[in-house]
């Protein structure tokens, strides 16, 4: 699992790190949409809202119901291209339960996913940093082993998603997601 940085505030940007998303009112680039499972007929519900001018909230039902059990975000539209850094950070409150971060390298429907998990806490802002060696490429839920390792330069789509196999609300409030060069170092 990744490294948890600090919990409080989000400091600005270093040269070495480029912001994917900051959910700051206006400052939303991305398109993000919703795909949960009820594309193989499960019945988890989830949303996308603001919060504040800040942040945004990805909430919802996740039910095991019909072979269900996940709920996630996910973006469209173009992504900053992430050469050059080899992790991604994000600023999250949570509600305890155990999200996975999920980047794709292409819009196909057979291209696996890339996913590393990261824990919350009940009510605290923490700061993740996920290194990308770190992400496991998937496909449907099920591991690709002759995958090869994710490659910064080649991500086209971010998003977060939740299958936990705990049924039940969920609430995770999201300030922003950036990508960065560790041996730069960060300013969180």
């Amino acid at each position: 699992m990744g490294l948890l940085v600090a919990a409080g505030s989000g400091g600005p940007i270093a040269a070495s790190e480029i912001l994917i998303e900051d959910f700051s009112e206006g400052a939303v680039v991305l398109r993000w949409q919703i795909v949960n499972d009820s594309v193989m007929g499960g019945i988890s519900n989830s949303d996308v809202g603001r919060v504040t001018d800040e942040t945004v909230r990805f909430s919802g039902t996740l039910s095991l119901e019909n072979n269900g059990g996940f709920a996630s975000m996910r973006s469209a539209g173009r992504m900053p291209d992430l050469a050059g850094t080899d992790a991604v950070v994000v600023r999250v409150k949570g509600d305890g339960r155990t999200y996975q971060l999920r980047l794709r390298t292409g819009n196909g429907w057979r291209v696996p996913d890339y996913r590393a998990e990261f824990e919350t806490r009940l009510g605290e802002w923490q700061t993740h940093v996920l290194p990308l060696r770190e992400f496991k490429a998937g496909w449907r839920g099920m591991a690709v082993r002759d995958a090869p390792p994710i490659e910064a330069g080649q991500i086209r789509s971010v998003g977060i998603l939740l299958g936990d196999k705990k049924p039940g609300g969920f609430m995770l409030e999201i300030d922003w997601i950036k990508a960065t060069d560790l041996s730069r170092g960060m300013e969180i």
